[in-house]
């Protein structure tokens, strides 16, 4: 068996974590902010 490693770019990583990671802390803000909204009245 041949071991080959394929190895990503950094900045293409980099890329796709803010692609998913930017909405998704953006929705948690959101959704923090209307829940606490809705507890303290």
């Amino acid at each position: 068996m041949s071991e080959s490693k394929s190895t990503t770019p950094t900045g293409l990583v980099a890329f796709a974590w803010a692609l998913v990671g930017l909405p998704l802390a953006y929705g948690l803000v959101q959704t923090v902010r209307t829940a606490s909204s809705l507890f303290t009245g």
